[in-house]
């Protein structure tokens, strides 16, 4: 059953005022590009709710889920990279660049096997792996607030709400999707709140 409750469209609606105060005010302060990879993320983010709030869970069924499901994850870790990482910024944005080619094009055209699951989960993984240990680590070498550490959760969770989703469109999905769709609309804002929070106590 994909119908969408009022519970659902209240936290999907927290979560795009999140998102939405993420853009507007939680990127000033950063140097050009990782404001640029933090916008479209959240912006991303904002868009997506929107959807979801408008036209309900149908919304996940178009073709374009798995791609915009990538956008956010690459964004958000490209621009970690870029502040913390700056002897790996070239190789980063390669990958980020040539990943989002690579889940485009395995995505738009049908291809045999296993190759776009394989595609979709090393994209996913390398970019939610960044996202999740990169704060943390940060925080716990003191180069960072302590607070910071909750981009790091953040990035747990749109680790595993990424892989639902990515792996549901796909076929293959790792819960049923009656149980996806009732954990969706938290663990969107769940991941917002840790993000928002996590970059408000970085500064």
């Amino acid at each position: 059953m994909d119908k969408m409750t009022p519970l659902d469209r209240l936290l999907l609606l927290a979560t795009g005022l999140l998102a939405a105060y993420q853009v507007a005010v939680g990127v000033d302060g950063f140097s050009a590009l990782p404001m640029i990879a933090y916008t479209i993320a959240f912006g991303v983010l904002l868009v997506a709710g929107l959807l979801l709030i408008i036209l309900g869970f149908e919304a996940l069924d178009s073709p374009l889920v798995v791609i915009v499901s990538t956008i956010i994850p690459l964004s958000l870790s490209l621009g970690l990279v870029w502040e913390h990482l700056a002897a790996y910024r070239g190789v980063y944005l390669f990958f980020s660049v040539a990943g989002f080619l690579a889940v485009v094009v395995t995505r738009s055209f049908p291809l045999p096997g296993k190759l776009p699951v394989v595609v979709l989960a090393v994209v996913h993984g390398v970019a939610g792996m960044v996202i999740f240990l990169l704060p943390i680590l940060l925080a716990a070498q003191g180069s960072v607030p302590r607070g910071y550490a909750l981009v790091g959760v953040g990035g747990a969770l749109i680790g595993i709400g990424g892989l639902l989703l990515s792996f549901l469109k796909a076929g293959k999905p790792i819960l049923s999707r009656e149980m996806i769709l009732k954990l969706l609309p938290a663990l969107l804002l769940l991941m917002t709140a840790a993000f928002v929070a996590g970059f408000a106590l970085a500064k």
